[in-house]
């Protein structure tokens, strides 16, 4: 009989009894057409039954038929106590749900190999230490010089790949047209190569585009891009684009699984970074370097040649460095240069979003474990409630296995139940989530398909699970004693431990996710209150940039008619606005000494953008119309407290490079180009630059500060919009944002973290008081006759309360106290994630200390009442 025949008989049922029967009646008519007695034929057969199980032994899988009649049987008591196993399903789908999401987005940012050939071979160059700033940190950044240096010294024995940043650019597909916005990344010539893509349509870059003699203005399309802005069109091959005053032909697209080389973004157009403004600059560090070292190359000669030729070319161009301390120049230059792997891409998601994933990993994790100790907790009084089930199992002949087999299935089928409901949860969260880390501008892009991996990781996560809350409740109740049992004289006291045991584990756990969870939702309050020292509402931020360079006459002539505008407040100017994430920095000297070791950073702004923006002058007075740079400047408070400690800063000069300024004017601390750390020395200087023949220079790009008098300032955008174009046709309005729109975009991954923190606190919480209610139930049930002869001779319901709950009351205090040591350790592995708040902050503790015994005693309440109205004489009736 075939295998298929064997498995296809298990799910027969009645049918393949009947055919065994049907054979049966077939030999008995056989013996009695040959002259025997139907009697001897029946008793020379055998009994029937023993007859029909032999049988189908042989004609079926025994084992798979087990595991059919227990799931049968598992599917019947899960039906029978709907209530209970409902919200068993609905704690680990809940559990299971956010585990699979986790992964989705971990596995999408983290995990997933680029769609290249041979991803595993890719590295990424990195240098470690210090920077300008004094921040230790690991830099991915390199000069395009530079990376053509090492290219050379390693030519044989690795390739090496340049990668720019993903850019969000400004560009036309004709002179006419609307300038739109798209992802722009300047990469090698070899990248297509080397990563074996081929076109969807046209052409990809061959290599010949890295030759800085002969530029090669040509530009290549991802698939994503191809289809969403030209609808899939082939005659986009030909066509022409400008990016600022450079214009570049598109010559293919490329295939339909690349979309870039950073996870989380999707690159629309690749350019040659030969072509890049800053391609011959050594000291524009404006690209990532990807090593790919072939099978069986040692990375540790590559990464020393690198290092030297790296070396040689930084000291090389330390040599021009002016206004640097000597000690800033060498720590700048020890920095190690090391090599990580990065099949899984470089993006910044990745370095911003690491940390705080591993975070929420940590938190699903252990609600997992709350929700599995919660079910083997249901599981565990379900057994007590069939302990005389299994004890006449055990009578009639059932092996220890066949029990755990039994217990075992029925968990397998909770489980199951769980993960379709936790598979639904996930494909709906896994894109929540993704959407709360989306900046309005620039939103994030994870792809994140239910492919072979996630049903790997799920299948996978359902076993342990299964395993997790079902093993110990099949464990204990294959090792029943069926005399013990059926004799009433089972001990209910060892099954009361293990369930106020993972009462205790749970309350640990629970007093973790509500520490750790209050950690970031402490974190996101402090830093969204942090006070801007600017008025950030009716503030409305309108990037423009003009076909040609434009004179700052023109620009602030722009700002004073669109100030006239109906709605419009006032109307000032800056290179870009607070919060932008730009930066420009600098080492000063002051009093005649020399260049300091503390950075200053500047901007460029127009007359009356201190009023425009509300920061308070403290000290001196605003620009002049007439104010130019270099020549005058005014500072913050800390730049005062950093450089002129003790001093009136007004009248005070300091020097950058060989440009010196003049102090004019002190105004507030304001954040700068990011909301965490303290508050950084700042300069603000005249938007009005000469340059070294003291001609006053155009100027490309500029944010006009608009504050409106309405208090919904995005209601101006489109008015905003139309009157630059129809004041100047020539000027193109790139972006419109509010100013709130950058601070909130500063705590996007804080409120991330607070978001989950809270949801997970809600299902934690719930948990553990669900598994203590029903540990505190069970105690009642099972107590029962115990509670009628206390109440019998006089126990008042105080005494009874505490006879019920005080055992699960010392678990709670037990797992807190445990928590508190587990959350300590946490909170040390997160503490990069948080803001001015200290693990150690006694109101930090206490707080999850105080919502668990609340929930406790709402969990206790229930079981209390139903003690104190046991009635005595029925209790004992029925016991």
């Amino acid at each position: 009989m075939s295998l298929w025949t064997r498995i296809t008989n298990v799910f027969r049922g009645d049918g393949l009894n009947r055919e065994i029967d049907e054979e049966l009646e077939g030999h008995v008519a056989d013996a009695v057409a040959e002259g025997r007695n139907e009697g001897e034929a029946r008793r020379a057969l055998g009994a029937k039954l023993r007859i029909r199980e032999e049988s189908r032994d042989l004609r079926l899988l025994p084992w798979l038929d087990s595991l059919r009649a227990d799931a049968v049987l598992g599917w019947r008591q899960i039906s029978k106590r709907r209530i209970a196993s409902a919200s068993a399903i609905l704690s680990l789908g809940l559990a299971i749900g956010a585990c699979t999401a986790a992964f989705r987005i971990i596995d999408a940012l983290l995990l997933r190999p680029l769609p290249v050939e041979r991803p595993e071979e890719l590295h990424a160059l990195t240098r470690t230490g210090f920077g300008f700033d004094g921040k230790f940190d690991v830099f991915y950044a390199w000069a395009y010089p530079s990376f053509r240096l090492m290219s050379d010294a390693v030519r044989g024995q690795a390739e090496l790949l340049a990668l720019g940043f993903v850019e969000r650019v400004d560009l036309t597909y004709s002179t006419d047209e609307e300038m739109e916005k798209a992802n722009v990344q300047y990469v090698s010539g070899r990248m297509f190569p080397s990563f074996g893509l081929r076109p969807a349509v046209g052409r990809l870059f061959s290599g010949r585009e890295d030759d800085m003699a002969q530029p090669q203005p040509y530009a290549v399309l991802s698939f994503d891009y191809w289809t969403r802005r030209f609808g899939r069109d082939p005659g986009v091959v030909g066509r022409r684009l400008q990016i600022g005053e450079k214009v570049y032909e598109i010559v293919g697209v490329s295939g339909e699984a690349f979309t870039g080389t950073e996870p989380g973004m999707v690159t629309g157009v690749f350019l040659p970074a030969a072509m890049h403004t800053g391609a011959k600059e050594e000291g524009w560090t404006w690209l990532r370097t990807l090593v790919r070292i072939p099978p069986g190359r040692a990375l540790g000669p590559v990464r020393e040649k690198l290092a030297a030729t790296s070396r040689a070319f930084e000291e090389n161009r330390a040599k021009g460095f002016q206004g640097i301390t000597r000690a800033n120049i060498q720590r700048y230059l020890d920095r190690t240069v090391g090599l990580r792997p990065a099949w899984t891409g470089l993006s910044n998601l990745q370095e911003e979003y690491r940390r705080a994933l591993g975070a929420m990993a940590v938190l699903v994790i252990l609600v997992l474990l709350i929700a599995c100790a919660n079910v083997a907790n249901l599981m565990t009084a379900q057994a007590a409630a069939r302990a005389r089930e299994m004890a006449l199992r055990v009578s009639i002949g059932a092996g220890r296995g066949r029990l755990v087999q039994l217990v075992l299935v029925e968990s397998g089928l909770i489980a199951v139940l769980a993960a379709l409901a936790g598979g639904a949860f996930a494909t709906w969260a896994a894109p929540f989530v993704v959407g709360r880390i989306n900046r309005a501008d620039n939103p994030a892009h994870l792809d994140m398909p239910a492919d072979w991996r996630v049903l790997a990781f799920a299948f996978g996560l359902t076993l342990l699970v299964t395993c997790l809350f079902g093993l110990a409740p099949a464990l204990r109740a294959s090792g029943v004693k069926p005399a013990s049992v059926l004799k009433g004289g089972a001990d209910p006291h060892l099954r009361r431990r293990l369930m106020h045991g993972l009462i205790a584990l749970q309350v640990g756990f629970c007093f973790v996710v509500l520490f750790v969870s209050g950690l970031f939702v402490e974190t996101f309050r402090r830093l969204s209150e942090r006070p801007m020292g600017f008025a950030p509402g009716r503030l409305l931020v309108v990037y423009a940039t003009p076909k040609q360079r434009q004179l700052p006459a023109v620009w602030e002539e722009l700002a004073r008619q669109l100030g006239t505008t109906p709605g419009v407040e006032a109307v000032a100017t800056s290179s870009w606005p607070l919060l932008d994430g730009m930066s420009w920095n600098n080492f000063l000297s002051v009093h005649g000494g020399p260049p300091s070791s503390v950075l200053a950073y500047f901007l460029a702004v127009s007359p009356g953008w201190m009023d425009t923006m509300k920061i308070p002058l403290v000290d001196g007075s605003d620009f002049r119309p007439d104010a130019t740079s270099p020549g005058i400047a005014i500072v913050n408070e800390t730049f005062v407290k950093t450089f002129f400690p003790g001093e009136r800063a007004v009248g005070q000069t300091f020097l950058k490079f060989r440009d010196q300024f003049q102090i004019t004017g002190v105004v507030r601390d304001t954040p700068y180009k990011g909301l965490r750390g303290p508050a950084l020395p700042m300069v603000f200087v005249p938007q009005h630059e000469l340059d070294q023949q003291g001609l006053l220079m155009p100027i490309r790009s500029m944010a006009f500060v608009v504050r409106t008098k309405s208090e919904q300032p995005l209601a101006l955008a489109g008015t905003l919009r139309s009157e630059i174009r129809r004041l100047r046709p020539d000027f193109r309005v790139t972006n419109i944002r509010t100013q709130q729109e950058l601070i909130d975009g500063q705590t996007l991954r804080e409120r991330l973290l607070a978001l989950l923190a809270v949801f997970f606190t809600v299902v934690a919480l719930l948990l553990a008081g669900v598994g203590l209610y029903g540990v505190l139930d069970y105690s009642v049930l099972q107590r029962r006759r115990e509670i009628g002869i206390r109440m019998a001779i006089g126990a008042r319901a105080g005494d009874i309360g505490r006879l019920v709950t005080s055992a699960s009351l010392r678990m709670v205090l037990a797992g807190s106290v445990a928590g508190v040591g587990l959350g300590l350790g946490a909170a040390r592995w997160v503490e990069s994630l948080l803001y001015e708040v200290k693990a150690s902050d006694p109101r930090m503790l206490a707080l999850p200390c105080v919502v668990i015994v609340a929930t406790a005693l709402a969990a206790a309440l229930p079981a209390v009442i139903r003690a104190v109205r046991v009635d005595p004489v029925t209790s004992l009736r029925m016991e």
